[in-house]
């Protein structure tokens, strides 16, 4: 089904964050829309519900449609401080597909560039980011401008099957080339950490940034008692296709540890949680 596109206004554009991003060095989190039309399987905004600011219409149909925050420019403006250290964004990819008719993230780069925070970092998994690639080079003069950009495997028929809405994996390489040689930070990160083969990955994420690499792996209930946590759908398909694996915590440490030691041969520098996301608040 075609996905939807609706807006609405809201009172607060900036949040002061908490938990995993916070501990990382970020004193704020920027997110320009309400449910993500990547629709990724194993996402775990919606697990997350009315405390990732959801409604129950966007837990339960995640990824049919997505409410932009019409406003957000504007409050934005109000809202940025120069000591703030911002994450755009950690509920909804702000580069998603319905971004592409939109066109809020260029009004929201304007408000950032006419008063920049400290660190501005965006999160993101969609090569539509080359469009606003002008703004992002003005204001990385302008502040410290961190891209994490995300790769999740070097097997195609895995992002297929738990992220089909995607851009396929050399697109995305290829986005943070052309971003690196723009002169924008960018780093690749293996994020979340979907079946693959690690050394690979990690050549080709090695390949593609000059930076340090970070990785997550998927989140796990057995590891993660409370909170955000992997959705069925991703738990299913990894049933079906023979990855249970990948959803224990043995193996994941595992795989982490090998693309650890891939990365630290090339000299540089592998980790994951708020270890490697304090590198993007830097």
């Amino acid at each position: 089904m075609p996905f939807q596109v609706f807006e609405a206004q809201t009172s607060s554009v900036l949040s002061q964050t908490n938990g995993y991003i916070a501990q990382a060095g970020f004193t704020h989190s920027l997110t320009p829309a309400r449910n993500c039309t990547f629709g990724c399987t194993y996402c775990y905004v919606p697990t997350m519900r009315i405390y990732g600011g959801l409604k129950p219409d966007d837990w339960r149909r995640w990824g049919q449609f997505t409410t932009f925050k019409s406003n957000a420019a504007e409050l934005l403006g109000k809202q940025l401080r120069a000591d703030q250290r911002i994450y755009c964004s950690p509920l909804v990819d702000p580069y998603q597909p319905a971004e592409e008719q939109r066109e809020l993230m260029p009004r929201l780069l304007a408000a950032v560039i006419e008063k920049p925070p400290r660190v501005f970092t965006i999160q993101t998994r969609g090569p539509l980011v080359l469009r606003d690639v002008g703004l992002l080079v003005e204001l990385s003069r302008r502040t410290a401008l961190r891209v994490s950009f995300s790769v999740t495997t070097n097997r195609e028929s895995v992002r297929r099957s738990f992220e089909p809405h995607c851009a396929p994996i050399r697109h995305r390489l290829d986005t943070i080339r052309r971003l690196r040689e723009a002169g924008i930070c960018t780093f690749a990160t293996i994020a979340p950490l979907l079946p693959c083969d690690p050394e690979e990955l990690a050549g080709l994420a090695l390949e593609a940034t000059d930076q340090n690499i970070i990785g997550d792996a998927l989140h796990v209930r057995s590891v993660k008692p409370h909170g955000a946590t992997t959705r069925d759908a991703a738990v299913l398909i990894s049933a079906r296709n023979d990855f249970s694996m990948w959803l224990k915590p043995e193996f994941q440490a595992e795989i982490a540890c090998r693309i650890g030691v891939a990365v630290a041969k090339a000299g540089r520098c592998f980790a994951t949680g708020p270890e490697g996301c304090r590198w993007l608040a830097q």
